[in-house]
């Protein structure tokens, strides 16, 4: 997979991908991520990449002429799945979501700044807008990260155990249930019985069990679906 990450920021970017999982994933070759920085793709003096709003009011706009060119440019080297803006009312990013796009080849995201991008960039070059949450970022940047960390999981031989993202809350609409490691014992606080048993058909079933009360406590929302 490759993710051609477009923003006007890119050292915000740089660190996460420089350690733990993500690293893995691209040391292994499993994923390839570049950054662009848009003021690469203007003419003007100063590198501007945003403008005053047609109609007055508060806040600068992302123009779409460096959009075009990096977008444009990019195109020619190669065919994309998807051309992603992160924006607040977006779909909401969830785990089938992230699924699917993890089976993608080539994505390119888009991070928007300031008060957002030029309506003709969503109009004609984006083809899924996704937002991290009901709630508004200083840029796209942070929640591009969410995204990518969230796909870049899902490739096949990124994890050191490939079942276990396939165990993990929201897969199959269940929060996950609870999780324990040794000592087997601690200040009197005890390890459920079962897990300690060897009988795993049983302790599958508790699991089945304890994933469904959680879901039910917590997010009883999810059953619905």
């Amino acid at each position: 997979m490759r993710i051609d990450i477009i923003t006007v920021v890119p050292d915000i970017l740089k660190s996460p991908f420089e350690a733990s999982i993500m690293k893995r994933s691209i040391e292994k070759g499993l994923v390839e991520v570049q950054f662009h920085n848009l003021r690469d793709y203007t003419d003007t003096n100063y590198k501007q990449v945003d403008d005053y709003q047609f109609g007055g009011g508060a806040g600068m706009v992302m123009m779409i002429e460096p959009i075009d060119k990096c977008i444009s440019k990019l195109k020619l080297e190669r065919d994309y799945d998807e051309v992603i803006y992160m924006t607040p009312d977006g779909e909401t990013l969830n785990q089938g979501i992230a699924n699917q796009l993890s089976l993608k080849g080539n994505l390119i995201i888009l991070c928007g700044h300031y008060k957002g991008v030029d309506q003709r960039v969503r109009d004609h070059f984006i083809t899924k807008e996704i937002s991290v949450g009901d709630y508004v970022l200083s840029g796209g940047e942070l929640g591009a990260l969410i995204l990518c960390d969230t796909i870049i999981r899902l490739i096949p031989g990124v994890l050191g155990n490939e079942t276990s993202a396939l165990t993990d809350s929201f897969q199959d609409n269940l929060l996950a249930p609870p999780i324990y490691t040794r000592p087997a014992e601690y200040k009197g606080w005890k390890v459920p019985e079962v897990l300690t048993s060897g009988n795993f058909p049983k302790i599958e079933i508790w699991r089945e069990e304890q994933a469904y009360q959680r879901t039910k406590d917590r997010r009883p929302d999810l059953l619905d679906e």
